[in-house]
Parts: structure tokens; C-alpha cells; sequence
């Protein structure tokens, strides 16, 4: 459903309880999406595991960085 800025700002209770029942809001801004209101709880939960074989670790990357290292990741450098 989609709702103008000026519509969402005077219907904004009826617009959370549309959200409450599970609809997804966006807003349009002179007829551009804005923003979407939904339900925090639509997200899906993360699955343990589900990431198995996606990711790959180098070696190494568990020691601690030098303060070389260190200094460049706080300023930003490569």
C-alpha cells in the first residue's frame, strides 16, 4: 500500500495498525518512495549453519594486528 507523505502524517495510527496486521506502508514523497513501515517482527530468523560453505577464512586471520596495521584501519588507509 502506498500512502503520501500528507496521507501517512493524517493517518498515521491507522497506518501502524495496518502494519500490526502484517501489511508493508511505503510513503511517497512527490510520487517517490521515501520510506517503508513494516512489522519488526517480519524479518525472518537468522537459521545457525545456514552460511555453511559461503565463507572462507585466510590464514592467519586470527592474529592480532601490528600497530602499523592497527593505525591504518583507525585512519582508513589501505
Amino acid at each position: 500500500m502506498t500512502y503520501s507523505v500528507h496521507e501517512a502524517k493524517s493517518h498515521f495510527s491507522k497506518l501502524l495498525d495496518l502494519v500490526e496486521s502484517g501489511d508493508e506502508i511505503i510513503i511517497l514523497r512527490h510520487g517517490k518512495p521515501v520510506a517503508q513501515l513494516v512489522s519488526p517482527r517480519t524479518g525472518k530468523k537468522p537459521v545457525p549453519g545456514s552460511m555453511r560453505g559461503q565463507i572462507q577464512w585466510t590464514e592467519g586471520w586470527e592474529k592480532p594486528l601490528t600497530d602499523d596495521e592497527a593505525d591504518a584501519f583507525l585512519e582508513g588507509r589501505p
